[in-house]
């Protein structure tokens, strides 16, 4: 579809992978990004041929000036950390809450075709029950969790009250090259991956008994493309995921096989706010949006753990 598409958060990993899927496509593509988690040399191979805009969505004079003319919003800035809200849930709430309130109310302003929201299935809480159905309760765990769930909740109120086409995508792990393997935050393949190829110990919190939907980047950069234009999307939130769970004791072996390498494995105790065990039902996100999964587990891993052994 034509028009002007704005990429919150354009500067990160998933923010990334879609700005260069929407350049690819011949779509113009303006990026916004604080570059509190993001960094502009993830958009080096784009540079000429988007617009950047530096700033703070949770100001609302950033919104606007970000906002004048645009058609399409993927909003993917956030704080993505469960343990970092825990440990300063205001900067959180900030970056997740207010932004997302923020570029809600100025996409109605300024009467944005549709709004694509990266929400988090960190919202269903420690539910017993797998797969995870978009309709079964939400328990958030964590400031994370609950901040993400309220801002699927503010974009159905805006679907609602004021008929802004929003679609909340209920992301499951996602994982990929140029994913952070640095931080203290930074999701476990990219850690585990730098990890073996350093030869370094692996840190487990738990038994390594729990389990994820890791699902491979490409999978919801196209998901995103999809919500843009499916015509029974608006007001949904819908699950994003691959729709197999993988333990980390799995995960390891399935990393330790890809990059022929022995892992040692330092257990420590589980952290709160973790859930123990994750899946996604993906039949709605088929239904509503015409999505399959790609790119499976094994081949995501394989093309993830090459990106970072060509970086070694």
């Amino acid at each position: 579809m034509s028009g002007l598409y704005l990429v919150t958060g354009g500067a990160g990993f998933i923010g990334s992978h879609l700005v260069q899927r929407l350049v690819r496509d011949g779509e113009r593509v303006r990026v916004v990004d604080n570059l509190s988690t993001g960094a502009r040399s993830r958009l080096a191979s784009v540079a000429s041929a988007i617009e950047f805009i530096e700033g703070d969505l949770a100001e609302f004079s950033t919104c606007e000036r970000a906002l004048d003319g645009v058609d399409f919003i993927l909003h993917q800035a956030a704080i993505p950390s469960v343990q970092r809200s825990i440990r300063d849930p205001l900067a959180s709430n900030r970056a997740n809450v207010t932004a997302t309130l923020n570029l809600l109310e100025a996409s109605r302003l300024k009467k944005v075709r549709r709004f694509v929201y990266a929400a988090s299935s960190s919202a269903y809480g420690d539910t017993k029950i797998l797969p995870k159905r978009e309709d079964m309760p939400s328990n958030p765990l964590s400031p994370y969790a609950l901040q993400k769930f309220v801002g699927e909740r503010y974009c159905k109120l805006y679907y609602d009250l004021h008929g802004l086409q929003t679609v909340s995508l209920r992301y499951f792990n996602v994982f990929g090259p140029a994913q952070d393997p640095d931080s203290e935050y930074s999701a476990v393949i990219p850690k585990f991956i730098s990890r073996l190829l350093a030869g370094r110990p692996l840190t487990v919190f738990g038994d390594g008994e729990q389990s994820r939907d890791f699902t491979y980047v490409e999978n919801v950069v196209e998901a995103n493309l999809l919500a843009l234009k499916a015509v029974d999307a608006p007001g949904k939130v819908i699950n994003i995921g691959c729709g197999e769970a993988v333990s980390l004791n799995g995960l390891i072996a399935r990393l330790q096989d890809i990059l022929k390498t022995k892992a040692l494995v330092e257990y420590q105790p589980a952290r709160p706010g973790d859930v123990r065990d994750s899946l996604a039902a993906i039949d709605l996100a088929r239904a509503s949006l015409g999505y399959s999964p790609r790119i499976a587990v094994n081949e995501g891993l394989k093309m993830t753990a090459e990106f970072f052994r060509s970086r070694s």
